[in-house]
């Protein structure tokens, strides 16, 4: 079994590593800006050699591991980041000291892109708050800031010791904060100095007047061996220094989060504008957002279909291949069974994003293997539970009955307990895939692709049909996958009344 498990992960990670030496691969992180920036790099070194996008993986520790673990070559970054969060400096130092720690990681930090992205905190244009340390004397307000800026170095913990701020923050997706502000279910919310919809919502920014803010310059952080690896890819991504103004990354954000533009076709617009070759006419057409059914039926329906289906399948075979066998080992050996029981129930109680933060440097790569064992994890307490359970319910006179015929104990296990507990079981492995279903739209913080594609994009452009172009495809394969398993425990039933 054990053999079995490590031959499909080794598929999977052939399938999800395919031509990985020869190509350059991009990330980015889950917001608009690091999204088109990828683009933009990817399709500047596209016009020299291979070059792939792993767009949307999650937030700096899940596209660090990346990047450390050689899943992805090169990503947009901001040197404040790059000092405070990722070097863990507590004050800010200098270029050359960031690229001399940098160096023992492996990793070098160049082409400054242009522009600055600094962080910021924003209220409704009503608001009678102005700068940031007015906010101590309304402990009133309501402040709702992204989960990766409660938790960094240079986020709220400093923010609120800089300025004696008592509030205590609700954690907000980046993507529905600016929703939440306009509904005024919050009042203040951290931003991005290049948002589109800071103008949009007639928001006021907050002046930061004990200048706690560092500098955000958007730069490249990448592998030390990308410029001999890829060098004519390297040359042509160096030609971006100093490219892009902060009115064109305005620009660019609104066109995805206002107009609706791909992120793509976005990137390649104001490549087209930077080398004198303007991509669209002058006087360009409305832009018509597509509606709910081509979000969700188009634009790779079925290729994010089989990856989703692929990821549950294997995640459930995987779960069920260590899953039964541990439950047996659970029943029949009383003084395991807590230990068993407990450390499924653990792996279960491990939050998503974190254990795919950890997998990521363990298992050296980004995709469809760390996405597969997460997956498993969450999958193993229902199998290895209803396992147990269905064994322990087999009556005791029955096993008797067999040894007195004349069956060993694995002939009575193998022909009479497992068959009676099948039905028990079999439910166990349908709310595992059930569950499966829905947790594998994780895959997508990793690059492992899926229905999860959608619900990231959705939620960093706050389009709320692209949200649902992800999550109505993975609650009708939720309800399918039920459906399937409900059809084989009424032929189980009804094989087991006819014998």
């Amino acid at each position: 079994m054990l053999r079995f498990a490590m031959l499909v992960l080794a598929c999977a990670g052939i399938l999800s590593s395919a031509h990985a030496d020869e190509t350059l691969r991009v990330g980015s992180k889950r917001f608009t800006e690091s999204y088109i920036l990828g683009e933009i790099l990817t399709q500047t070194a596209a016009r020299v050699g291979p070059a792939e996008h792993k767009q949307g993986l999650g937030n700096t520790a899940i596209v660090l591991g990346a990047l450390r673990s050689g899943a992805i070559d090169v990503y947009p970054e901001y040197l404040g980041t790059i000092d405070l969060e990722i070097l863990k400096n507590a004050q800010p130092t200098s270029l050359d000291a960031m690229r001399a720690a940098l160096r023992s990681l492996g990793l070098g930090v160049a082409v400054p892109l242009g522009f600055s992205n600094g962080y910021a905190l924003a209220v409704r244009g009503d608001a009678d708050v102005r700068r940031l340390s007015d906010l101590a004397a309304h402990p009133e307000i309501k402040i709702g800031l992204s989960h990766e800026f409660l938790g960094r170095a240079d986020g709220w913990p400093g923010l609120a010791r800089r300025y004696g701020l008592a509030q205590q923050p609700r954690g907000l997706d980046h993507g529905i904060a600016y929703e939440a502000l306009a509904q005024r279910q919050v009042d203040a919310i951290d931003i991005y100095s290049t948002d589109a919809k800071i103008r949009q919502y007639g928001l006021r920014v907050l002046d930061d007047d004990k200048q706690y803010f560092p500098r955000y310059d958007a730069v490249l952080l990448y592998r030390l061996d990308v410029p001999q690896r890829f060098p004519q890819a390297w040359r042509a991504i160096e030609k971006l220094e100093g490219t892009i103004t902060v009115n064109d990354m305005i620009a660019m954000n609104a066109a995805a989060e206002l107009d609706g533009q791909s992120f793509a076709s976005i990137a390649k617009s104001w490549l087209g504008r930077v080398d004198g070759k303007p991509v669209h006419p002058t006087n360009s057409p409305i832009i018509v957002r597509d509606g709910l059914l081509t979000k969700t039926f188009g634009n790779g329906f079925m290729n994010l279909a089989r990856q989703h289906l692929l990821l549950v399948v294997l995640a459930v075979l995987l779960g069920s291949v260590a899953g039964i066998p541990l439950g047996i080992v659970a029943a029949l050996v009383p003084r395991l069974r807590q230990a068993v029981l407990a450390v499924a129930g653990v792996l279960q109680t491990v939050p998503s994003l974190a254990l795919l933060a950890i997998l990521i440097p363990l298992l050296g790569r980004i995709g469809t293997v760390p996405a597969l064992v997460a997956l498993c994890a969450y999958a193993l307490l229902p199998i290895v539970r209803n396992t147990c359970t269905g064994l322990l319910q087999v009556p005791s006179g029955l096993r008797t009955a067999a040894l007195a015929l004349g069956l060993t104990r694995r002939q009575s296990l193998v022909e009479v307990e497992l068959p009676l507990a099948m039905p028990t079981i079999l439910a166990g492995v349908k709310t595992a895939a059930v569950m499966s279903v829905g947790t594998a739209t994780i895959a997508a913080f990793i690059g492992a692709g899926g229905f999860g594609e959608r619900i990231t994009t959705g939620l960093a452009l706050n389009d709320n049909d692209m949200l649902l172009a992800g999550a109505i495809p993975a609650a009708l394969l939720a309800l399918l996958t039920q459906a399937a398993f409900e059809l084989c425990e009424r032929f189980v039933a009804r094989r087991r009344y006819s014998d």
